[in-house]
């Protein structure tokens, strides 16, 4: 006569044991989707931090420094350059003016690798840091452009590559979210580009606020004790599985459900996450919290590595969301804008790389900065620069990726990526396997087919060099 048996009766029939253990672990992977999963090919990075420079930030004024052009400063682009390109405020590009760099370029590191007067934190680093420099795309605009990169179309709708990467790995904490994002305003693309797409609703991004409170609700009301809130949120959970039983397939639900769930679970965990009162006054400098430009992004860099330190799968960290102050500003206060935002990022950026390096930490963590496109080389207006998808600079550190060592290349002017051109399915398909996932292989079946990342496109050829 069969009976109804619990998940815990099937554990316990099991025995003791390594059988136990593996039932265990089969269980959990079928009922649980963020239950830590196999790579699918050897990686030594176990997690992604990605710096977002949202708006657009100029490479020749940073990672790629371009001595022609600072030469030829005042004259026109060739009309052989400028049939290639198109910019939104320069109707006729053969009438542009070349413009350099008004800061200077020096080694860093001791591999010597150049980086502007922006970064002095930063160039410090660069033993640590793969420069690419080759990056392009064809999107102009920045909301395509960021779901481009992010999602590998210039639609919204698709999952982005933090939910591809929790959907391929799961997460290795169970209290804390797998995804999580962290803005300082409001993104030119908004939620889609860390949503979920197609892909269950349980894999979008986790939001966390700014500040010194960046989870709000993680104590109940006065006179709430822990019993009620379970008995609450029991009563919740059978309401829902009742509708839910209506209407199998709902994802959305599903998530919300498992939302409940992760809520009551991190009002343990979290609070002690986010509390950084046992971190040493020498790491709270590190980041630059005690400073008033660096504060907020400082915070948020110290966040992402307890968070990372504690098994968070994914990590996106915007820098320029807070409309009048963002990269975007480089239209017409070039100087004005870059100064102030890579102020408020250098100094953060480079303690958490210090600072992971220093935990044993880095080799596990595979670190990426970039935005959707960089800045023309051209000059917009006085003192400005517009967008430019054509070529533009990323780079990666930790993970198993090889520091100091720049790859790829623009023309001599930055306007087209020439040397070893990678567009976002290639670095996406390289993100994914830097962490032990084949693009390929990764998929999930919606609308009739096997869809992925990168859909019909990428390459992960350049691992390789970033490796070796």
């Amino acid at each position: 006569m069969w009976t109804s048996l619990t998940r815990r009766d099937l554990l316990c029939r099991a025995g003791r044991g390594f059988g136990a253990v593996a039932l265990a672990a089969m269980l959990e992977a079928e009922t649980n989707p963020l239950a830590p999963k196999r790579p699918m090919l050897p990686a030594k990075a176990k997690s992604i931090i990605y710096l977002f420079m949202h708006g657009g930030v100029s490479h020749v004024d940073t990672f790629d420094p371009k001595p022609e052009l600072t030469r030829r400063t005042g004259q026109p682009l060739s009309v052989e350059l400028a049939r290639t390109i198109k910019t939104s405020f320069i109707h006729d590009p053969t009438k542009a003016i070349l413009r350099g760099s008004p800061w200077q370029f020096r080694p860093g590191g001791t591999c010597g690798t150049p980086v502007s007067d922006l970064y002095p934190h930063l160039r410090k680093r660069m033993d640590d840091i793969a420069v690419l420099r080759s990056c392009y795309g064809d999107v102009f605009d920045h909301a395509p452009a960021i779901y481009l990169r992010n999602t590998g179309s210039q639609f919204p709708g698709r999952p982005c590559l933090g939910s591809w990467v929790t959907y391929g790995l799961g997460t290795e904490n169970q209290n804390l979210p797998a995804f999580v994002v962290m803005t300082d305003g409001s993104t030119k693309s908004g939620p889609p580009a860390y949503g979920a797409g197609f892909l269950p609703a349980v894999y979008q991004g986790t939001v966390f606020r700014g500040g010194a409170n960046p989870i709000l609700y993680l104590e109940n009301p006065p006179g709430i004790p822990a019993e009620v809130q379970r008995e609450t949120l029991s009563f919740i959970r059978r309401v829902d599985e009742m509708h839910e039983a209506a209407r199998p397939g709902d994802s959305t639900l599903e998530a919300r459900i498992s939302s409940y769930e992760l809520a009551y679970r991190m009002q343990s965990a979290a609070p002690e996450a986010v509390d950084f009162r046992k971190e040493t006054a020498a790491t709270r400098g590190l980041y630059g919290i005690d400073e008033p430009l660096t504060e907020d992004f400082g915070r948020k860099c110290l966040l992402t590595r307890r968070l990372v330190e504690r098994g968070v799968r994914f990590v996106q960290l915007y820098s320029g969301t807070n409309v009048g102050d963002d990269w975007d500003n480089a239209h017409t206060d070039l100087v004005g804008s870059h100064t102030r935002m890579a102020g408020k990022t250098d100094r953060p950026i480079a303690g958490l790389l210090e600072d992971l390096k220093g935990r044993g930490l880095l080799d596990s963590t595979l670190v990426v900065w970039g935005g959707e496109f960089g800045r023309t080389p051209l000059s917009q207006g006085q003192n400005g620069r517009d967008h430019h998808p054509y070529g533009f600079t990323m780079w990666l550190a930790g993970g198993g990726v090889r520091g100091g060592q720049v790859l790829g290349a623009t023309d001599e002017f930055g306007v087209q990526a020439a040397e070893m051109r990678v567009d976002a399915h290639d670095v996406n398909a390289t993100l994914l396997r830097l962490i032990g996932l084949d693009h390929e292989k990764l998929t999930y079946f919606y609308q009739g087919r096997d869809q992925r990342l990168t859909d019909v496109h990428g390459q992960a050829e350049f691992t390789r060099k970033l490796t070796a």
